[in-house]
């Protein structure tokens, strides 16, 4: 178990924020009392450690103009889709590059003095999430939204910090709907910059995305990667309603600078599933034809390796067969994995099927 609990943390995760990230995240925005402190001394460190960038920034320019080999490959869904164990499953084969956790906090000393900041993240850091148990390791592989977070200010995730403006966020940083040209320039740039630096640190040749946010960007994303490849995980909205509003309310305490309620909470995540959702059915006709594959959880999980095979041949991905003794091998070891199990009560029942019944009805999920 690491040093800190996680939702005693004393800081937050923009201590590895480039110094204008963190002034333009911050700018004009509320602190409320009892974050002050945590503030501050998150303040005070990402400036320490800002001064560290022109050693980061040197070093960048030596692989900024390597061209990719392939484009990625992008795991989407809402949050609690099965997203991370989808994404770790392919992560066995090694052509295949990724984000790291150390990189989702330390996206800018990746290059330069990443072994000594990741040991001593790893000896601070908890060795499982605390809100389902999934295991916590410094070089597994992690979603990249809480990189970019800390690359420039144009992330949905932004909200974890400042969570009363977490609609306005998601039209504009989640859904690109109110975002400017400028800032759509400004994401592509940093999430180019930020596959390139995972692809060298991984070795891979392919990188492999697992970012829920990035299923209400997929006409931005195919401007950058034209020949992407999609996975879309659904999964019944009931338990996504149940497990969503755990994570979001847990993981939220550490993070937040601002006070909000778990009503509050619920209800923009009630807000935001619907918008995703719409948003993903406008724009997933976009893809071309054989480059996306559309998954239920709950058939992936029945017999997960054979669904894997199954993708990869659908999307002609390569690396199967090289990797599929790794692949029976994780698979081997999370037999034992103990879910969180959730019972539908009435009130769970009459909000989904109230707000996400689109949803039960296009995907065929019933109690």
């Amino acid at each position: 178990m690491g040093l800190l609990e996680f939702d005693k943390l004393p800081i937050n995760t923009l201590v590895g924020a480039d110094w204008k990230t963190f002034k333009a995240v911050t700018a004009d925005k509320t602190i409320d009392k009892g974050f002050r402190n945590k503030y501050y001394l998150t303040k005070s460190v990402c400036r320490l450690l800002s001064l560290l960038q022109p050693f980061e920034d040197a070093r960048y320019r030596k692989i900024a103009d390597k061209p990719l080999e392939m484009d990625p490959v992008f795991i989407l869904g809402h949050w609690r889709s099965g997203t991370t164990f989808v994404h770790n499953v392919f992560s066995c084969d090694k052509h295949f590059g990724y984000n790291t956790t150390y990189q989702t906090v330390f996206p800018n000393l990746m290059l330069w003095g990443q072994p000594f900041f990741k040991k001593n993240m790893s000896f601070l850091m908890p060795d499982k999430r605390p809100t389902d148990n999934m295991e916590l390791k410094v070089d597994l592989p992690q979603e990249e939204e809480f990189a970019l977070a800390n690359m420039m200010p144009y992330t949905y995730y932004n909200f974890w910090f400042f969570p009363k403006h977490m609609l306005e966020y998601c039209d504009r940083y989640l859904l690109f709907d109110n975002v400017t040209a400028h800032e759509l320039e400004i994401f592509k740039e940093t999430f180019l910059k930020l596959v390139k630096i995972s692809l060298w640190n991984t070795h891979g040749s392919q990188f492999l995305s697992k970012n829920p946010p990035h299923t209400g960007r997929v006409k931005t994303l195919l401007e950058m990667f034209p020949n992407a490849k999609f996975i879309y995980l659904k999964r019944n909205p009931y338990t996504v309603f149940e497990s969503t509003r755990s994570f979001f309310t847990n993981t939220i305490q550490p993070l937040r600078l601002q006070d909000i309620t778990n009503e509050q909470i619920e209800s923009n995540l009630i807000e935001v599933y619907r918008r995703l959702f719409y948003k993903f059915e406008e724009q997933k006709g976009l893809i071309p034809e054989g480059n996306l594959v559309e998954v239920k959880f709950e058939d992936f999980e029945q017999d997960a390796y054979a669904m894997t095979e199954d993708i990869y041949r659908k999307l002609n991905l390569p690396g199967f067969e090289a990797s599929k003794d790794e692949i029976g091998k994780y698979l081997g070891k999370k037999k034992g994995y103990k879910k969180n199990q959730y019972k539908y009560d009435d009130r769970t029942v009459k909000i989904v099927e109230e707000n996400w019944g689109m949803a039960l009805k296009e995907w065929g999920y019933s109690l």
